[in-house]
């Protein structure tokens, strides 16, 4: 084997294992997150669910988990579902702080199942962030004016900055609307490029001309 058909050789051998690594990563990682969720979950329905079965079965508390979400899906399909949820949301709204945490939880996770169909993240950005130099995808979730010192108006955006790979927990930054870089990615696009970790990447980034207006 002569030192051409060596080297590719072995750019065919690196090939493979970057192809590899790029089919087992998904795989493990999303083995992991869905064991976690499973061991979560079991761990407080299973204990309720053996007292009443008088028996450990694994997975039950996850299953029975599955179950709840799909009832609770099928109550908005009726009228008296609706009522029910929307009775039980106006109580959960009376609660000081657990509004609070409710609201915006669930706003953000709506975000993520709605996609473009939400409206917690309104558009794509890229800001400098964590210092000058360097930048960031960030989303917009709404807009706000700061009265200075001087009685001058000055708006800023609120822009959300998720943490690959949960989405989740992230940082809030307030960034002057003049030094943002509106971008022409839908929602879908920049999660994707985001909690890939780059990874994931659109064809090109291009500017938009302006941060979409509030609805």
């Amino acid at each position: 084997m002569n030192n051409a058909d060596q080297r590719s050789f072995l750019a065919q051998l690196r090939t493979a294992f970057l192809r590899g690594i790029g089919i087992i990563i998904p795989i493990g990682l999303t083995y992991w997150f869905f064991t976690a969720l499973l061991n979560a979950v079991d761990s407080i329905l299973s204990p309720v669910l053996e007292e009443v079965l008088g028996r450990h079965v694994p997975g039950l508390g996850f299953l029975s988990m599955l179950i709840i979400i799909l009832l609770v899906g099928l109550l908005t399909r009726n009228l008296v579902g609706r009522l029910f949820l929307a009775w039980l949301e106006n109580l959960l709204k009376t609660i000081p702080f657990v509004r609070s945490v409710y609201s915006a939880i669930k706003e953000l996770v709506g975000s993520f199942v709605l996609g473009d169909k939400g409206k917690t993240f309104r558009q794509v950005i890229m800001v400098e962030y964590p210092r000058r130099g360097l930048f960031t995808i960030g989303f917009v979730t709404n807009e706000m004016q700061l009265t200075a010192s001087d009685g001058s108006l000055i708006d800023f955006l609120n822009v959300y900055i998720p943490n690959p790979p949960n989405p989740t927990s992230g940082v809030l930054v307030l960034v002057p609307k003049p030094e943002a870089i509106p971008l022409s990615l839908s929602i879908e696009e920049g999660l994707k490029l985001v909690l890939s970790g780059g990874i994931v990447l659109p064809g090109k980034l291009q500017a938009a001309s302006v941060v979409k207006e509030k609805d």
